[in-house]
């Protein structure tokens, strides 16, 4: 028989440090932080305590997802008045909405399922978001050239984030 988890305790087989790709794979550049966790699967393993998961849209359902991580690092696209094709690397502390203009196009799925973290005592010690502003976002299930180059340049910026996790 199992003990019973500690509140605020992760479950025993989560993994401490997740890779959470965001968005619609249906409406193209939005889709971009799912492109780059199929990315990062598909290059060299990664380290044993890195987990890699598409979280698409989810809202609710991504509590138990980030719930007990030591770091999450996410990529998404955001709304924002850089130019498109922009990364931007921010912090939980950048996502505190200050207007009523959303920063993301799925934000409040997101947000709200941070916060729950946070109310049940299970919150991720470290957030690193990788937003991106889209070029396109229309019908479609291929990235925009404009956002498709990036992707190697993402995918080694969140390498560069988990090296960093490690080392702690």
């Amino acid at each position: 028989m199992q003990a019973p988890e500690q509140p605020g305790a992760a479950p025993a087989d989560t993994r401490p440090i997740l890779v959470l790709g965001l968005g619609n794979l249906l409406l193209r550049d939005e889709g971009v932080g799912v492109h780059v966790v199929r990315a990062l699967d598909a290059g060299p393993p990664l380290p044993p305590d890195v987990e890699v998961l598409d979280g698409a849209t989810a809202g609710f359902g991504l509590i138990d997802i980030l719930s007990g991580r030591r770091k999450v690092i996410v990529i998404d696209a955001i709304e924002a008045t850089c130019a498109p094709g922009s990364v931007v690397r921010l912090t939980i502390d950048d996502l505190v909405p200050t207007s009523s203009t959303p920063l993301s196009l799925h934000e409040v799925g997101f947000l709200e399922a941070l916060t729950a973290t946070a109310r049940l005592g299970v919150a991720p010690q470290d957030i690193v978001i990788f937003g991106v502003r889209p070029a396109v976002v229309d019908y479609g299930l291929e990235l925009s050239p404009t956002v498709a180059a990036l992707l190697p340049r993402i995918v080694q910026l969140v390498l560069r984030e988990l090296r960093i996790a490690s080392d702690r």
